[in-house]
């Protein structure tokens, strides 16, 4: 036994010898010909490839099952890619993998070699070991008393019982090769899942080098470089059938053909995920996304109801809305003449032009908004606290319940290993560990830090001008319309406003920035956070997430601050307006004439439901697209042909942050339901329906038109928790400041409590009261109007605007009122209250539930009490058969589970 060394003298695999891994006795396998190991043209002379289905998961002796596929193009010219694969297969065989080539000749395109992968018992249980893998060693014996309330009603909702829990539930230990009978191991064929099986092999493949011992270089290893380089075109696991049809088989699962039988068909919406089954094919990452998305789904049902409730309260009150009369009233609203809403090209106009928008303004701005906003604050809470309890209750059964500790000191990245040059001692090992110097950590840091607000200011400064061009084009659009209504437009001009045609023109430029800039920065991400060299896979990811996730909170929230907090709030008064860049002609952009709540509300439901759509229909078209006019050539072929690891080839790789995407879609929706829900409360339903249908969705790609990911272990969300949680804290703020300062409701109570001229308790006159006054003689040459209307005349000496001021006749004209501050004052005030209220329930909230469920809590104990009860019994037993046979044969050798096994080093860089 030697290892396999550069330089350097070390490495992170385990170095096999070839009687160890190919032991008969040891491996349960025949002694193999080597044509597994050798040439395609040996293989063939053996075995005749037409007398089988190739549409299978193991070896041609049809008992090694192939755990990982890798493919590559030959090509002749380019000797280097040659001489790596050479002496990378020839290190992954040194550490006891075994490997079958298929030739090119077999391959549907004549140019493309398939190498496949199998990792016998020995390895795996190896690097179970090393990785302390969790396997099972007693059933578990605690009774499941939780019996839910009339569970008869969920019966149409549920799956069948093998295809929710596939498997027994047992307590589990992480595996000990050294202990192997102290654990439940019926067959070794089977003990170890495929997810599991092709886990351990990546890590191998990750790790391993692809260069000579005498000219040995610590870059060049992994095979994530050889995929960079084109040494290799592909390395996936395989699916273990067709998704439509069981395999032919008997020894295959077909598990695949499961889960989109019963989880990926659409129309079974209505059911539970099956979410073991999930996690046992797809490993815990992919299985803790789609608990979150199903449970974060189940929670979204509460926030629909109230929110149509609230709806449907703004629907039928719509008849007692005073103020929305008072505007439509041709006495009050059509002798209310406005003040132009930009200099020259725009003109006068009567209030009661606004009728339709005021009415609409109304169905989400009264009463029940407040109400829902309170409501919405608590429900985050509800929601992170209990998905906290979802999620503990996962971790138990899904055996993560120490998993960040395994993490941190078992699965550092090939990267960091390679990369990190200096060594210190590890303080609770005693080992020497690769480490970053604290000066390189906080350079790295900086630097990336810069980067990333160097980015959001170039979001800032795209977001400012398109702000500009709204403000430059929206006269230029009230004048071509104005011109052409009579001729061109005479159509559509009805229903194209000035403000619609800025409004569009203006998303689509900010879609387009939008879109570009999501493209540069993903690759900058990417970059940065790998010049971060970060320790663990956890770590590199939640690292990523928070500078994806800052730059997107930017690009997408951007518009809907604007409109929620900025727009209409700084215009100025008539005669003294507010312009952008000071001195330049840019008038500051008004509301719409309903008022600047609908206008957000539209913002907020383009926005998010064109996202959804699009998303959706991108998500599933795009790669059925992609994988239809890649295989279009092999469909014709007989199933038997048409092998499966060209069936997975022919599909789209589930990339590094294939899940990352999936989890941004839904926190951005996230956000938009919590931040902006008081401009909007159909948003929860709007969010319902598209997470339904995102669920099958996400199933139904991932099972049909991508290849199989690597398995992945993962206890939580990562940093997305944290986003989360953060989002829930400021949409608290942002909803006060929504109901304070863009919706009309606290200047509406100010005049009905303090302001209204007459004893009864309503709304009478608060629109004459509401709108200030302007002498239009004091309107400056290049404010004042080009063009008139036809029913302007000369008795009209004033115009009104939205605003709290002194009239022109008064000592202090045209300065805030007394009115204006008391609004003011009023605003703060709820601002101040709301907040404190929903914050202080939020807090006795989540210090009234507990994180972790009491029977997890007890479960838990319970599992480490017999690990160690077994485990202490299991060492006396063993300790009586050695006396017992140093008694019989006074011998006093070392006793082995299995004597037949050489030792393994194992390196320190694997602890």
């Amino acid at each position: 036994m030697h290892r396999l060394t550069g330089k350097t003298g070390e490495d992170s695999l385990i170095e096999m010898s070839p009687t160890d891994s190919f032991n008969d006795d040891v491996n349960g396998y025949h002694h193999h010909a080597s044509s597994s190991t050798g040439s395609p043209e040996q293989g063939r002379s053996e075995i005749d490839k037409q007398k089988y289905s190739k549409d299978s998961v193991f070896f041609r002796d049809g008992v090694r099952r192939i755990d990982f596929v890798l493919s590559y193009i030959d090509d002749k010219d380019d000797q280097r890619k040659q001489e790596r694969r050479r002496v990378y297969e020839s290190n992954l065989q040194k550490v006891g993998l075994e490997l079958e080539t298929e030739d090119k000749t077999e391959s549907e395109d004549g140019k493309t070699y398939f190498v496949k992968i199998h990792a016998p018992w020995e390895v795996l249980a190896t690097y179970a070991d090393v990785l302390k893998i969790k396997v099972p060693f007693k059933v578990n014996d605690i009774p499941d008393n939780s019996e839910i309330p009339m569970n008869w009603l969920s019966t149409p909702f549920r799956l069948p019982g093998h295809i929710m829990n596939p498997e027994p539930d047992y307590f589990t230990a992480p595996f000990n090769k050294s202990k192997s009978d102290f654990f439940l191991i019926e067959d070794k064929e089977t003990f170890f899942p495929p997810s599991t099986r092709n886990r351990i092999v990546y890590y191998i493949l990750a790790r391993c080098p692809y260069f000579k011992d005498e000219c040995g270089d610590r870059d060049k290893k992994g095979i994530k470089r050889l995929l960079n380089n084109g040494t290799y075109t592909a390395a996936f696991p395989l699916h273990d059938s067709r998704y439509w049809t069981k395999s032919k088989d008997p020894n295959c699962e077909s598990e695949r053909f499961s889960l989109y039988k019963y989880w990926a068909k659409f129309f079974c919406f209505f059911k539970e995920q099956p979410l073991n089954l999930v996690r046992k094919y797809y490993g815990e990452k992919i299985g803790i996304y789609f608990a979150w998305l199903g449970f974060y789904t189940e929670m979204l049902f509460f926030a629909a109801v109230v929110g149509t409730i609230c709806f449907v309260y703004g629907f039928l009150t719509y008849d007692d809305n005073e103020w929305s009369k008072e505007i439509c009233s041709e006495e009050i609203g059509g002798n209310i003449v406005m003040c132009p809403l930009c200099d020259q090209k725009c003109t006068y106009w009567r209030l009661n032009i606004t009728c339709n928008s005021s009415w609409q303004s109304h169905l989400f701005d009264n009463v029940a908004t407040v109400f829902f906003a309170i409501f919405m604050g608590i429900w985050v809470t509800l929601f992170l606290e209990f998905w906290k309890r979802r999620q503990a209750r996962l971790e138990y059964e899904w055996d993560l319940v120490d998993f960040e500790e395994e993490q941190q000191q078992l699965q550092l990245r090939p990267e960091y290993e390679t990369k990190c040059t200096n060594r210190k001692l590890n303080r609770i090992t005693q080992e020497m560990e690769p480490y970053l110097p604290i000066t390189s950590k906080c350079a790295r840091i900086c630097l990336s830090g810069a980067t990333v607000l160097l980015w959001i200011s170039l979001i800032i400064a795209c977001i400012i001008g398109v702000i500009a061009y709204r403000l430059a084009v929206y006269a230029s659009f009230a004048s071509i319309m104005k011109n052409n209504t009579a001729t061109n437009l005479d159509v559509v001009a009805p229903y194209v406003t000035p403000q619609l045609a800025t409004s569009v023109t203006a998303s689509c430029i900010n879609f387009v920035i939008i879109m570009i800039l999501n493209l540069l920065y993903e690759r900058v991400a990417i970059k940065i956070t790998d010049m971060e060299i970060p320790k663990t896979h956890v770590e590199y990811e939640n690292k990523l997430t928070v500078k994806m996730f800052l730059f997107q909170f930017v690009n997408y929230y951007s518009s809907c601050f604007y409109v929620a907090f900025f727009k209409g709030k700084f215009v100025g008064y008539p005669g003294n307006y507010t312009y952008m860049f000071g001195s330049s002609k840019l008038r500051n952009e008004e509301c719409e004439p309903g008022g600047c709540l609908i206008e957000l509300t539209t913002q907020l439901v383009i926005v998010m439901t064109g996202k959804q759509v699009w998303g959706n229909i991108q998500e599933a078209l795009v790669p059925w697209l992609m994988n239809w006019w890649g295989s279009r050539k092999a469909r014709s072929h007989p199933e038997s042909l048409y092998s499966r690891w060209e069936q997975d080839y022919d599909l789209q790789g589930f990339g590094q942050l294939g899940l990352f995407y999936e989890y941004l879609e839904m926190v951005i929706q996230f956000g938009f339901i919590t931040l902006f829900v008081a401009s909007f409360p159909l948003a929860p339903l709007l969010a319902l329906i598209n997470n339904i249908i995102e669920v099958r969705v996400d199933a139904w790609k991932l099972t049909t038109q991508f290849r199989r990911p690597v398995a992945a272990k993962a206890h939580s969300i990562g940093a997305w928790e944290e986003i989360l949680g953060g989002m829930a804290v400021l949409s608290v703020v942002t909803n006060a400041f929504i109901v304070a300062f863009t919706s009309d409701m606290i200047p509406r109570l100010v005049y009905m409590y303090a302001y209204r001229t007459h004893d009864e308790l309503n709304m009478k006159g608060y629109i004459n009261n509401s709108l200030s006054v302007f002498n239009i003689s004091q309107f400056s040459q290049e404010e004042r109007p080009e063009e008139y209307p036809s029913w302007f005349n000369s008795s009209i000496t004033t115009c009104r605007y939205r605003d709290y001021r002194y009239p022109p006749d008064d000592k202090k004209r045209y300065e805030h009122n007394m009115q204006f501050w008391h609004i003011l004052a009023a605003k703060l005030a709820f601002i101040i209250i709301m907040e404190h209220v929903v914050f202080m329930v939020k807090f006795f909230v989540a210090w009234m539930i507990p994180d972790v469920p009491s029977d997890v809590r007890a479960r838990v104990k319970r599992e480490r009490y017999l690990v160690q009860e077994y485990l202490h019994n299991y060492e006396v037993e063993k300790l009586k058969i050695q006396l017992s046979q140093n008694s019989n044969n006074d011998c006093t050798c070392t006793p082995m589970i299995y004597p037949s096994l050489s030792k393994h080093e194992v390196l320190s860089e694997c602890l």
